[in-house]
This record gives structure tokens, sequence and C-alpha cells, in this order.
């Protein structure tokens, strides 16, 4: 049975934020910035409407993995290849972040992402490799 991933969107008037679980390091910034809006002790964690719409997207683009992003700005990014410079970001004890136009060759398959933020693993405890899920943090991982 083919593994059928997770995308679950939130709406109010004005934006629609997409999550992908998926791609979530925990780096747990959305909540720190916005715990009105994101908790994950609730059910739904996300809370369109907790806070402006103007610190909403402030925090869904400061998503350091990509898990949370904006609807709009998902289908313009899909719709034209932008070309640019790729950025790659080591983060201390964490995942490697890769920002541009990606495409990702792994497990025998190319697969092309487009212009958007991964998070790859780096400590080798990921369930979803080659994506971090944030297992560096529960087993203490450190970086030479």
């Amino acid at each position: 049975m083919p593994n059928k991933e997770i995308i679950k969107t939130y709406s109010n008037n004005d934006i629609e934020i997409v999550w992908q679980p998926s791609k979530c390091i925990h780096s747990t910034k959305c909540f720190q910035a916005l715990p009105s809006v994101f908790d994950p002790t609730k059910r739904p964690w996300v809370s369109i409407n907790g806070a402006p719409t103007a610190d909403i997207i402030l925090t869904v683009k400061n998503c350091p993995s990509g898990a949370l992003s904006l609807k709009k700005e998902q289908e313009e990014e899909d719709a034209t290849e932008i070309e640019n410079d790729i950025q790659i970001t080591v983060l201390k004890d964490g995942p490697i972040l890769i920002k541009g136009s990606i495409t990702l060759n792994a497990k025998g398959s190319s697969e092309s992402l487009g212009n958007k933020q991964i998070a790859l693993c780096r400590c080798g405890h990921s369930s979803n490799k080659p994506y971090c899920d944030g297992q560096h943090a529960k087993h203490g991982f450190k970086a030479d």
C-alpha cells in the first residue's frame, strides 16, 4: 500500500496555511512565536483566527523546514520555476537546510521539489530519511 503524505490546510478569509507534518523538524518556532495560533497540545493544533493575519504570515514564513507554508505562495512557486542561488544552512546540532530550486536524488529516484526549503537529516535517526523529523533533539545529537 503506498505511503500517502498527510497535508492539512487551515484557512480564514485572508490566508490558507498548508502544513506537511512529514517535513516538520519540531523547531518549535511557530508555537513560541504565536502560541495563540499554533498549540501542539490542542486539536486542531492551528487556530487560524488566533492572531492578526500579518503575524501568522510572518511566523509561517519563518518555518525553517517548510512544513508550514502559505497556499497562495506554494501555488505560485509550483506554477513558476524561479532561478536562484541555492542557500545551504547547517543548523547547530540539527539538520541541513537547503533553500532554492531543488531536485532531490534519493532512494533511487529523482524528485523535483521546485523552489522551496527542505531540512535534511544529519544525525541518522530520522524515520523520514532523507528529511529531518526532529529526532536529533530526542537523541542528543551534537555535531563535531
